[in-house]
């Protein structure tokens, strides 16, 4: 699939999104910070990519946090998975909040998320009176029981 990606002009030294290895769902995507961003402990900044994407109908662009970002450094993308709808043009900003007691700097150029192309479905609602019985019914939130 080819999607069209724009490049801001502040973006323009960094490599677009790429996959790390062959194996990877997420593209890694970059800060396009002019200067490095202090993101104080406890805090939440909304950090540049200096790129917007035309991603085709019945797709999103799913924006999630890094694995080791947030392992060893406490910093998470909030609203994980965010998500980028296809009639969207602006510049992808991500959502960082450091869930850590101390304060982490934001380079030019770090992979600060992942990206995740993901193909969605439009639904309609049919209202009912009823729902089908389960098993399970309305249990929920911890009610299968604490692991063994």
């Amino acid at each position: 699939m080819n999607i069209p990606i724009q490049v801001l002009d502040h973006a323009r030294d960094l490599p677009l999104p790429f996959y790390a290895t062959e194996g990877s769902a997420g593209m890694d995507i970059h800060a396009a910070v002019g200067e490095p961003l202090t993101l104080a402990a406890g805090k939440v900044a909304m950090v540049p990519t200096g790129l917007c994407v035309a991603i085709p109908q019945g797709y999103e662009i799913q924006v999630r946090s890094r694995s080791g970002l947030a392992a060893k450094n406490g910093v998470f993308a909030l609203n994980s998975p965010g998500t980028i709808d296809s009639d969207y043009r602006g510049e992808i900003k991500v959502i960082l909040a450091n869930f850590s007691d101390t304060d982490f700097v934001i380079e030019r150029g770090l992979r600060i998320a992942q990206l995740v192309v993901a193909k969605h479905e439009h639904v309609s609602w049919q209202t009912v009176e009823s729902l089908d019985e389960t098993t399970r019914a309305n249990g929920g939130f911890g009610s299968t029981g604490e692991r063994s």
